[in-house]
């Protein structure tokens, strides 16, 4: 199956190197292994954090110019993907978005995007000039979450846009929904444009043949991974997979050198390595136990009263082409509360932290470090809600609809680089946006630097914030003004 060796873990075993030397350390960081370390924060996390926590040197070699240790644990990392490079980004899975579209697109070239982009996508189009097309995803009224882009709305794009130098999805979703991406491969490739994928949510897919097909095996050119989000590497932690003659590694390399620091996280880079090799070697086995155990919470979640959870029921609907289920998205609208009220009660009373809440749903996110008690201890927690409001409330009203995509006056990087001036959201309609709205989690813009604020944008916002959750992207943390183009 694999070409290398996956045992090996080249950059974890240069660092124990260095520290099995006994080095005496005259470079950066300025703890010097922990010596100079803070105590308290030294007692909790422990001395070996501090002794791999080291500066760039031919023994651990360099990030930006990696010839030894990295260089081989990359190549690993490819090896265990199936593409043809992979690369390190300790600046997070935001950090390889960026440099993905940064790879593919140049200053005034159109890039094809679904409207639930993360964040990050609409900062690496400021940061590259591009002018993003977006698509519109499905939408499920029932939970009231947007699905995947649809290979038709792909192949419509296109020929409404023949200019266009490449196509972006999200695939899988936050909530764990795959679309039809093989299909659309295949019809942007049709345009001799790349496919890039933001596969944050998918660095599990490829070692368990009960998940979704990942980018790679997909044929998509490029895709950016949180291997710190689903498997063992720490936060901030992901890899850059390509796989393409439509792409020069050597530019994905010096673009990611424009953005990454001078000085990684060794302690970082060293977790990608070792979970790398967990997930190559072990992946199967340990991905069939959280398969398991998050299908047992689905079914057990769907036999208390006011609860539901998604799954294989909905596949084959629109932009619903695969599931993940280590993914339980839990709906509460028939309890008649929000799922941010649910957020809170299981934080609060239970002390149970669920991944994001919206206005209908809370998110868990199993992987294989969750166990059966843990999984109880959830189901516990549900049934006693359910006891509490079922049947106590009206149910939620139908489904609120997500707002029109606005109308974009101006391209995001000449509204974001513009001279602005701040007015009140109420007020702000018809202005031209110079920032982000957006909930916070999942992070998917409501309204973009450069686009029309309509009346419908500001009264979604407004329920938003009524209901609790956590409205973010304008200068002002209580976005109650916006920032508009002068």
């Amino acid at each position: 199956m694999y070409k290398l060796d996956q045992n090996q873990t080249p950059l974890f075993d240069a660092l124990m190197e260095y520290v099995n030397r006994d080095t005496i350390p005259f470079h950066v960081p300025g703890h010097k292994k922990g010596v100079g370390a803070d105590e308290q924060f030294k007692n909790f996390i422990g001395e070996n954090a501090f002794k791999i926590d080291v500066t760039v040197f031919k023994l651990v070699d360099s990030l930006h110019h990696p010839t030894g240790a990295i260089k081989k644990a990359q190549e690993l990392a490819a090896d265990a993907y199936g593409s043809s490079a992979a690369f390190f980004s300790i600046h997070g899975t935001s950090g390889a978005i960026q440099a993905m579209i940064m790879s593919t697109v140049k200053s005034g070239e159109k890039i094809l995007v679904p409207r639930n982009i993360h964040k990050s996508v609409t900062a690496g189009i400021i940061l590259s000039g591009a002018i993003p097309v977006y698509m519109q995803p499905a939408f499920d009224k029932r939970v009231g979450i947007a699905h995947g882009v649809t290979p038709e709305t792909v192949e419509k794009a296109l020929k409404q846009n023949p200019d266009a130098k490449a196509v972006m999805i999200i695939n899988p979703t936050y909530y764990g929904v795959a679309t039809d991406i093989k299909n659309i491969a295949q019809i942007t490739h049709s345009y001799n444009i790349p496919l890039i994928v933001d596969e944050a949510h998918g660095p599990h897919l490829g070692f368990n043949d009960k998940l979704p097909i990942s980018a790679m095996e997909s044929g998509a050119d490029i895709c950016s991974q949180s291997t710190h989000k689903i498997i063992g590497a720490l936060t901030q932690a992901s890899l850059l997979q390509v796989n393409s003659k439509y792409i020069d590694t050597g530019r994905v390399q010096q673009v990611l050198n424009l953005l990454q620091t001078t000085s990684p996280s060794y302690i970082l880079m060293a977790s990608l390595d070792c979970a790398r090799r967990q997930i190559a070697l072990h992946g199967e086995e340990l991905l069939n136990k959280a398969i398991s155990l998050a299908n047992y919470a689905r079914r057990e979640i769907n036999n208390i009263p006011g609860f539901y959870c998604f799954g294989n029921e909905i596949l084959h609907n629109e932009g619903v082409y695969a599931l993940d289920p280590t993914k339980m998205t839990i709906s509460c609208r028939d309890l008649g509360i929000t799922g941010y009220d649910l957020d809170m009660i299981l934080a609060n009373k239970y002390h149970i932290q669920m991944e994001l809440s919206d206005l209908y749903n809370v998110l868990a996110v199993g992987s294989f470090g969750d166990t059966k008690q843990n999984i109880d201890s959830l189901l516990s927690a549900l049934k006693e809600i359910s006891k509490e409001y079922y049947g106590s409330r009206n149910k939620k009203s139908d489904f609120i609809d997500i707002p029109s995509i606005p109308p974009q006056i101006m391209i995001p990087r000449e509204a974001f680089n513009s001279e602005k001036i701040s007015v009140s959201l109420k007020n702000s309609v018809g202005m031209t946006s110079g920032e982000f709205l957006m909930a916070y989690p999942p992070g998917i813009p409501i309204l973009c630097p450069g686009e029309k604020i309509t009346q419908e944008i500001v009264d979604y916002v407004q329920i938003l914030k009524e209901t609790g959750l956590y409205v973010q992207g304008t200068e002002d943390p209580d976005v109650e003004y916006i920032k508009v183009t002068k």
